[in-house]
């Protein structure tokens, strides 16, 4: 692996830990990680970015691992989550920046771009669905409304804090591990993954995301058209989001391509070749090794 820096961030009044690498003058592309990863969720996307020329940014955001943890809801609301990456984004001192989104960063990324496009030069979608779709989920099929039902869950206060906490974190090992291919996560790699848990206030301002998603969150989206060069990849195992929130996302878009391919809502882990070529290849019209 390259060379990666460190760097603390101070963006929309919160420190975000964020990892860099590449060249300095390269384009800026920002790979936003989703629930309950942290930058250590895109370690296969980073090599092949950086040979490419690009100058990668992952942050860990907030409330995850090193970054700053506010205790309220509020701070949680997909406009801040969303103002977060425009202030690193004039952190680096440029005007636009290619984006990359899994799950809930994916979540943050079709915000971003419905809402100021100007930031964005092209837009890479993995396993997440638009937020409007998310709003709408209620109105989804019965076998949709029964792979969510965990966001209810996580509404409760304290109770999913303190079960995650449990055993050494062995529900969110469990979750993970269940819920990819075999041989997704090593032991080595959980390790990292506990740790990063295990950082003070970080589960509950982990779950805060999807407590302000519908408190605050869910009248912060907008259905505005994306006209952005947008691919979408979906593993079509997922077992959180169906198929057709994956199509029916792209209804947002003017000018997108959705691809599935075999894997599950890891698909970035699983499949890290497949996923680096086809986003290199929709990037730059190239192959990315």
């Amino acid at each position: 692996m390259n060379k990666l820096e460190t760097l603390f961030i101070k963006t929309n009044k919160t420190i975000l830990h964020t990892i860099v690498a590449g060249p300095k003058n390269g384009p800026l592309i920002i790979l936003l990680h989703g629930f309950p990863e942290f930058w250590y969720g895109w370690r296969h996307q980073i090599d092949p970015l950086i040979n490419q020329g690009y100058r990668v940014i992952i942050p860990d955001q907030r409330g995850y691992n090193l970054s700053q943890k506010p205790t309220t809801i509020h701070n949680y609301t997909i406009n801040n989550l969303r103002d977060d990456i425009v202030g690193i984004i004039e952190f680096f001192q440029r005007e636009k920046a290619v984006i990359v989104g899994h799950d809930w960063g994916g979540l943050v990324a079709w915000h971003l771009a419905s809402t100021k496009p100007q930031y964005i030069e092209q837009l890479v979608i993995i396993n997440s669905p638009h937020p409007v779709i998310m709003k709408q989920l209620q109105c989804y099929f019965p076998t949709q409304w029964f792979k969510s039902v965990y966001l209810l869950f996580f509404q409760i206060p304290q109770l999913p804090d303190a079960l995650f906490k449990l055993n050494q974190f062995q529900l969110f090992e469990q979750i993970l591990k269940l819920t990819s291919k075999k041989g997704t996560f090593s032991d080595d790699e959980m390790r990292k993954y506990k740790s990063s848990w295990a950082e003070e206030g970080a589960i509950t301002s982990m779950l805060n995301w999807y407590r302000a998603l519908y408190k605050d969150s869910i009248n912060q989206v907008v259905k505005t058209k994306i006209h952005l060069p947008v691919l979408i990849i979906w593993g079509q195992e997922d077992t959180f989001l169906s198929l057709k929130l994956a199509m029916n996302s792209k209804q947002f878009c003017s000018n997108a391509k959705l691809l599935m391919i075999d894997g599950t809502h890891w698909i970035h882990l699983e499949q890290p070749e497949i996923v680096n070529a086809l986003m290199c290849k929709f990037l730059s019209g190239n192959n990315c090794t």
